[in-house]
């Protein structure tokens, strides 16, 4: 995949910039167009409360959005100009209720770069949700942990690998980025899925220098992916989502959510 049109969705203050930064350093590595986007939706207060609550109250919460949102602006234009490419980079503020919701506005990008979703009650009505992005929008979705910061892109990979849909589907999204590493470890936990070996050797002929590795389990599935991340010295992790329904997901929990969710390096992942 072909990487040439970024969008950048806001995830909340306590990212502290570290997905915009990264979002920059890809688009300057792959001389790609970036979009900054916030998701302009109703606080989550002035609806709950709305029937409750004083007019001047709701005024000054839809102030204090105008102003939030005013603040997140100015950022990313600072960002993009002080990084040398304000004439590829543009803000968008995303209404929901006239522009449609951000999963189909994402629908025009190569890839998604997102913080972890902020649940705070001031800002998670502006913040994008990685997770939903990946499910509905059809495009691969980079996380970026909070506070991350590095002096360049990642120089070894780890791919988590079930042999199911979602993580051949991550693999093909992130193919060119993998060719780009020194080294790849395709990780299984467990059991060696079929089919394994072709896909080192699909990925080889890509150009990527892979290897296969199946470990034990120890602690849960996530932990042990994350666990093998940091031995590697992987600073991308890769990985299917959703492979399982949205509802089950909900009740139980999944796997890509626990590795976003303690993850110390951006994640990769695709639905």
């Amino acid at each position: 995949m072909t990487i040439k049109s970024i969008l950048c969705a806001y995830s909340g203050d306590e990212a502290k910039g570290s997905g915009l930064r990264h979002a920059i350093r890809l688009a300057k590595h792959h001389s790609a167009h970036l979009t900054g986007v916030l998701r302009h939706g109703t606080s989550t207060l002035a609806n709950r409360y709305a029937a409750h609550v004083p007019n001047a109250l709701l005024s000054y919460i839809r102030e204090t959005d105008a102003k939030h949102i005013g603040n997140v602006r100015r950022r990313f234009e600072s960002a993009v100009k002080a990084e040398g490419i304000p004439d590829r980079a543009e803000f968008v503020e995303l209404d929901p209720a006239k522009d449609g919701p951000l999963s189909e506005f994402a629908h025009g990008f190569d890839l998604i770069v997102a913080g972890v979703h902020s649940e705070a009650a001031t800002e998670a009505h502006l913040s994008a949700n990685p997770d939903i992005l990946a499910l509905k929008s059809g495009r691969p979705v980079l996380v970026v942990p909070d506070a991350y910061d590095a002096t360049g892109l990642a120089d070894r990979a780890l791919v988590a690998w079930d042999g199911k849909r979602s993580a051949t589907r991550a693999i093909g999204d992130s193919m060119s980025i993998l060719a780009e590493k020194s080294h790849v470890t395709l990780l299984s936990v467990g059991n060696t899925p079929r089919g394994t070996d072709r896909m080192v050797a699909n990925m080889q002929r890509q150009g990527v220098e892979v290897d296969a590795r199946t470990v034990k389990r120890s602690g849960s599935i996530a932990e042990t992916i994350l666990s093998a991340a940091q031995s590697d010295g992987a600073k991308l992790i890769v990985t299917g989502a959703f492979e399982h329904s949205k509802f089950s997901h909900d009740l139980f929990g999944g796997v890509t959510t626990d590795i976003i969710a303690d993850a110390a390096v951006p994640v990769f992942m695709a639905h």
